[in-house]
Protein backbone atom coordinates (compact mmCIF):
# COMPACT_ATOMS: atom_id res chain seq x y z
CA UNK A 1 0.00 0.00 0.00
CA UNK A 2 1.17 3.59 -0.70
CA UNK A 3 2.28 5.66 2.23
CA UNK A 4 0.05 8.45 0.71
CA UNK A 5 -3.34 6.26 1.14
CA UNK A 6 -1.65 4.55 4.56
CA UNK A 7 -1.64 8.64 6.08
CA UNK A 8 -5.37 9.16 4.26
CA UNK A 9 -6.54 6.49 6.07
CA UNK A 10 -4.98 7.04 9.23
CA UNK A 11 -6.44 10.61 9.41
CA UNK A 12 -9.43 9.56 8.81
CA UNK A 13 -9.63 7.11 11.45
CA UNK A 14 -8.19 9.63 14.04
CA UNK A 15 -11.06 11.84 13.01
CA UNK A 16 -13.59 9.64 13.33
CA UNK A 17 -12.39 9.01 16.94
CA UNK A 18 -12.25 12.11 17.91
CA UNK A 19 -15.47 13.10 16.84
CA UNK A 20 -17.17 10.47 18.66
CA UNK A 21 -15.05 11.46 22.07
CA UNK A 22 -16.44 14.89 21.57
CA UNK A 23 -19.90 13.25 21.01
CA UNK A 24 -19.78 11.68 24.19
CA UNK A 25 -18.47 14.80 26.13
CA UNK A 26 -21.09 16.68 24.81
CA UNK A 27 -23.82 14.29 25.80
CA UNK A 28 -22.36 12.55 28.81
CA UNK A 29 -24.38 13.17 32.62
CA UNK A 30 -27.43 13.90 30.59
CA UNK A 31 -30.28 11.49 31.35
CA UNK A 32 -32.82 11.19 28.58
CA UNK A 33 -36.20 10.50 29.61
CA UNK A 34 -39.08 9.42 27.03
CA UNK A 35 -42.01 11.54 26.51
CA UNK A 36 -45.15 10.17 28.01
CA UNK A 37 -48.82 10.75 27.59
CA UNK A 38 -50.58 14.45 29.62
CA UNK A 39 -52.25 13.66 32.29
CA UNK A 40 -56.06 14.83 32.69
CA UNK A 41 -57.83 15.30 36.00
CA UNK A 42 -61.01 15.15 35.29
CA UNK A 43 -63.25 18.02 37.26
CA UNK A 44 -65.92 16.35 39.85
CA UNK A 45 -69.36 16.07 38.41
CA UNK A 46 -72.83 15.59 40.30
CA UNK A 47 -76.58 14.97 38.69
CA UNK A 48 -78.72 17.42 38.23
CA UNK A 49 -82.35 16.76 36.92
CA UNK A 50 -83.37 17.90 33.51
CA UNK A 51 -85.68 17.59 31.57
CA UNK A 52 -86.18 15.00 29.07
CA UNK A 53 -88.07 17.04 26.67
CA UNK A 54 -89.60 19.94 26.09
CA UNK A 55 -92.63 20.96 28.63
CA UNK A 56 -95.51 23.78 27.83
CA UNK A 57 -97.05 25.61 30.90
CA UNK A 58 -99.62 23.13 32.42
CA UNK A 59 -98.37 19.58 31.94
CA UNK A 60 -97.20 17.49 34.18
CA UNK A 61 -93.95 16.04 35.37
CA UNK A 62 -93.33 11.62 35.44
CA UNK A 63 -90.96 9.28 34.61
CA UNK A 64 -90.48 9.88 30.82
CA UNK A 65 -90.41 13.61 30.81
CA UNK A 66 -87.26 14.01 33.54
CA UNK A 67 -84.28 12.26 34.18
CA UNK A 68 -80.65 12.89 35.76
CA UNK A 69 -77.28 14.39 33.80
CA UNK A 70 -74.31 14.83 34.81
CA UNK A 71 -73.33 18.67 35.66
CA UNK A 72 -69.94 20.20 36.27
CA UNK A 73 -69.97 20.42 40.30
CA UNK A 74 -68.02 24.13 39.73
CA UNK A 75 -71.31 25.08 37.97
CA UNK A 76 -73.73 24.08 40.39
CA UNK A 77 -76.24 26.91 41.46
CA UNK A 78 -78.77 27.70 43.72
CA UNK A 79 -82.22 26.35 42.54
CA UNK A 80 -80.91 23.16 40.83
CA UNK A 81 -82.31 19.43 41.76
CA UNK A 82 -79.20 17.49 41.97
CA UNK A 83 -79.31 13.67 43.69
CA UNK A 84 -77.54 14.75 46.56
CA UNK A 85 -80.06 17.21 47.70
CA UNK A 86 -83.23 15.18 46.23
CA UNK A 87 -82.02 11.67 45.38
CA UNK A 88 -85.95 10.73 44.91
CA UNK A 89 -86.60 13.83 42.90
CA UNK A 90 -88.11 11.63 39.94
CA UNK A 91 -90.64 9.93 41.82
CA UNK A 92 -91.16 12.92 44.07
CA UNK A 93 -92.14 15.38 41.53
CA UNK A 94 -94.12 13.02 39.47
CA UNK A 95 -97.72 14.80 38.96
CA UNK A 96 -96.50 18.24 39.63
CA UNK A 97 -97.37 20.85 37.64
CA UNK A 98 -95.17 22.91 34.81
CA UNK A 99 -95.30 26.71 35.76
CA UNK A 100 -93.15 27.85 33.34
CA UNK A 101 -91.86 26.67 29.97
CA UNK A 102 -89.31 23.89 30.35
CA UNK A 103 -87.17 22.88 27.14
CA UNK A 104 -85.57 19.71 26.16
CA UNK A 105 -82.28 19.58 28.59
CA UNK A 106 -83.23 22.57 30.75
CA UNK A 107 -82.45 22.07 34.90
CA UNK A 108 -85.89 21.80 36.69
CA UNK A 109 -86.15 24.54 38.78
CA UNK A 110 -88.29 24.65 41.89
CA UNK A 111 -89.66 28.22 40.64
CA UNK A 112 -90.71 26.46 37.30
CA UNK A 113 -93.01 23.64 38.87
CA UNK A 114 -95.45 24.21 40.98
CA UNK A 115 -97.28 21.53 43.69
CA UNK A 116 -98.68 18.14 42.33
CA UNK A 117 -102.35 18.58 43.57
CA UNK A 118 -105.38 18.81 41.06
CA UNK A 119 -105.81 22.44 41.46
CA UNK A 120 -103.99 23.10 38.20
CA UNK A 121 -105.03 26.64 37.68
CA UNK A 122 -104.45 28.08 41.05
CA UNK A 123 -100.63 26.48 40.70
CA UNK A 124 -100.33 28.50 37.42
CA UNK A 125 -101.93 32.14 39.17
CA UNK A 126 -99.28 34.35 40.71
CA UNK A 127 -99.47 35.76 44.02
CA UNK A 128 -102.38 38.60 43.72
CA UNK A 129 -103.77 37.82 40.72
CA UNK A 130 -106.99 36.27 39.63
CA UNK A 131 -108.10 34.00 36.40
CA UNK A 132 -111.08 35.29 34.79
CA UNK A 133 -112.69 33.50 31.57
CA UNK A 134 -114.51 34.97 28.83
CA UNK A 135 -116.15 33.28 25.79
CA UNK A 136 -114.55 33.80 22.14
CA UNK A 137 -115.09 32.61 18.82
CA UNK A 138 -112.67 32.29 15.91
CA UNK A 139 -113.74 35.87 15.32
CA UNK A 140 -113.65 37.32 18.68
CA UNK A 141 -110.15 35.48 19.53
CA UNK A 142 -107.70 36.57 16.53
CA UNK A 143 -108.44 33.27 13.98
CA UNK A 144 -107.79 31.11 16.66
CA UNK A 145 -104.36 31.93 16.84
CA UNK A 146 -103.99 33.14 20.38
CA UNK A 147 -102.30 30.68 23.02
CA UNK A 148 -101.58 31.16 26.50
CA UNK A 149 -98.68 32.84 27.70
CA UNK A 150 -99.72 35.29 24.75
CA UNK A 151 -100.87 39.12 25.56
CA UNK A 152 -103.82 40.61 24.77
CA UNK A 153 -106.10 43.45 24.74
CA UNK A 154 -109.95 43.09 25.59
CA UNK A 155 -111.65 45.06 23.33
CA UNK A 156 -115.78 46.13 24.06
CA UNK A 157 -117.80 46.65 21.96
CA UNK A 158 -121.23 48.63 22.69
CA UNK A 159 -124.13 50.56 21.18
CA UNK A 160 -124.40 54.22 22.56
CA UNK A 161 -127.45 55.76 23.17
CA UNK A 162 -127.89 57.48 20.25
CA UNK A 163 -127.92 54.11 18.21
CA UNK A 164 -124.02 54.09 17.24
CA UNK A 165 -121.41 51.77 18.07
CA UNK A 166 -118.16 52.48 21.21
CA UNK A 167 -115.60 50.52 20.59
CA UNK A 168 -113.17 51.05 23.52
CA UNK A 169 -110.41 49.03 25.33
CA UNK A 170 -111.22 48.03 28.64
CA UNK A 171 -107.87 45.95 29.55
CA UNK A 172 -104.96 45.88 28.52
CA UNK A 173 -101.90 43.80 27.71
CA UNK A 174 -102.83 41.06 30.16
CA UNK A 175 -101.17 36.83 29.58
CA UNK A 176 -103.53 34.57 28.45
CA UNK A 177 -103.74 31.47 31.00
CA UNK A 178 -105.44 28.49 29.34
CA UNK A 179 -107.80 28.56 25.96
CA UNK A 180 -110.17 25.32 26.32
CA UNK A 181 -110.56 23.82 23.61
CA UNK A 182 -112.94 21.40 22.11
CA UNK A 183 -112.90 19.30 19.00
CA UNK A 184 -115.54 20.33 16.29
CA UNK A 185 -116.65 18.35 13.52
CA UNK A 186 -116.51 20.11 10.49
CA UNK A 187 -119.66 19.06 7.25
CA UNK A 188 -117.17 17.30 5.44
CA UNK A 189 -116.33 15.01 8.54
CA UNK A 190 -113.05 16.58 9.61
CA UNK A 191 -112.40 18.27 13.03
CA UNK A 192 -110.62 20.78 14.48
CA UNK A 193 -109.75 22.96 17.61
CA UNK A 194 -111.57 25.30 18.26
CA UNK A 195 -111.23 27.42 21.72
CA UNK A 196 -114.13 28.56 23.08
CA UNK A 197 -112.90 29.95 27.01
CA UNK A 198 -110.37 32.15 27.43
CA UNK A 199 -109.25 32.48 30.92
CA UNK A 200 -107.06 35.75 31.55
CA UNK A 201 -104.83 36.35 34.30
CA UNK A 202 -106.09 39.71 36.21
CA UNK A 203 -105.75 41.72 39.13
CA UNK A 204 -108.43 42.48 41.34
CA UNK A 205 -109.29 45.42 40.17
CA UNK A 206 -108.76 44.44 36.39
CA UNK A 207 -111.46 41.86 37.08
CA UNK A 208 -114.15 44.01 38.52
CA UNK A 209 -113.88 45.86 35.29
CA UNK A 210 -113.73 42.52 32.85
CA UNK A 211 -117.04 41.66 34.87
CA UNK A 212 -119.25 44.92 34.17
CA UNK A 213 -117.58 45.03 30.40
CA UNK A 214 -119.17 41.78 30.03
CA UNK A 215 -122.66 42.39 31.07
CA UNK A 216 -122.28 45.78 28.96
CA UNK A 217 -120.10 44.98 26.12
CA UNK A 218 -122.33 43.72 22.94
CA UNK A 219 -119.39 41.96 21.67
CA UNK A 220 -115.97 41.63 23.75
CA UNK A 221 -112.84 40.47 21.06
CA UNK A 222 -109.26 39.32 22.35
CA UNK A 223 -106.41 41.61 20.22
CA UNK A 224 -103.11 39.54 20.20
CA UNK A 225 -100.17 41.25 21.41
CA UNK A 226 -96.60 41.44 19.73
CA UNK A 227 -94.63 39.27 21.79
CA UNK A 228 -92.17 42.34 21.90
CA UNK A 229 -95.21 43.90 23.97
CA UNK A 230 -94.54 41.76 27.07
CA UNK A 231 -92.63 44.09 28.80
CA UNK A 232 -94.99 46.85 28.79
CA UNK A 233 -97.14 47.59 32.14
CA UNK A 234 -99.97 44.96 32.44
CA UNK A 235 -102.32 46.26 35.45
CA UNK A 236 -104.24 48.89 33.36
CA UNK A 237 -107.41 48.86 32.74
CA UNK A 238 -110.86 51.18 32.03
CA UNK A 239 -111.92 52.15 35.79
CA UNK A 240 -114.31 54.43 34.51
CA UNK A 241 -116.86 51.16 34.46
CA UNK A 242 -116.81 50.75 37.61
CA UNK A 243 -118.73 54.22 38.29
CA UNK A 244 -121.69 52.66 37.53
CA UNK A 245 -122.62 54.92 34.15
CA UNK A 246 -119.85 53.64 31.76
CA UNK A 247 -118.65 56.78 30.90
CA UNK A 248 -115.19 58.18 31.12
CA UNK A 249 -114.10 60.72 33.34
CA UNK A 250 -112.90 63.98 32.07
CA UNK A 251 -110.59 66.38 33.73
CA UNK A 252 -110.40 69.79 32.18
CA UNK A 253 -107.49 71.75 34.37
CA UNK A 254 -108.03 76.18 34.50
CA UNK A 255 -107.07 78.44 36.38
CA UNK A 256 -104.82 75.54 38.88
CA UNK A 257 -108.72 73.93 39.16
CA UNK A 258 -110.12 70.55 38.31
CA UNK A 259 -113.28 69.84 36.96
CA UNK A 260 -115.22 66.26 36.50
CA UNK A 261 -118.09 65.79 34.69
CA UNK A 262 -119.82 62.35 35.58
CA UNK A 263 -121.50 63.01 31.68
CA UNK A 264 -118.47 63.18 30.36
CA UNK A 265 -119.07 67.04 28.99
CA UNK A 266 -116.92 69.39 30.68
CA UNK A 267 -117.91 72.41 32.70
CA UNK A 268 -116.26 75.43 33.09
CA UNK A 269 -114.67 75.95 36.40
CA UNK A 270 -116.25 79.21 38.33
CA UNK A 271 -112.85 80.76 39.46
CA UNK A 272 -111.68 80.41 35.61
Amino acid sequence: MKPVRVIILAVAVISAGLAGFLALKLTGGRTVIAAGEPVVEKEPTVNVLVASKSLPVGSRLDGDSIRWTTWPESGLVDGLITDQNRPNAVTDLTGVVVRMPLFNGEPVRQEKIADASSRIMSALLPAGKRAVATEITVATGAGGFILPNDRVDVIMVRKADTGSFITETVLSNVRVLAIDQQIEEKEDGSKSVVGTTATLELTPDQSKVMTVAQQMADRLSLALRSIADAQEPDTVAADYLLSGDGQPAIQVIKSGSIVKSDDGVAQESSNQ
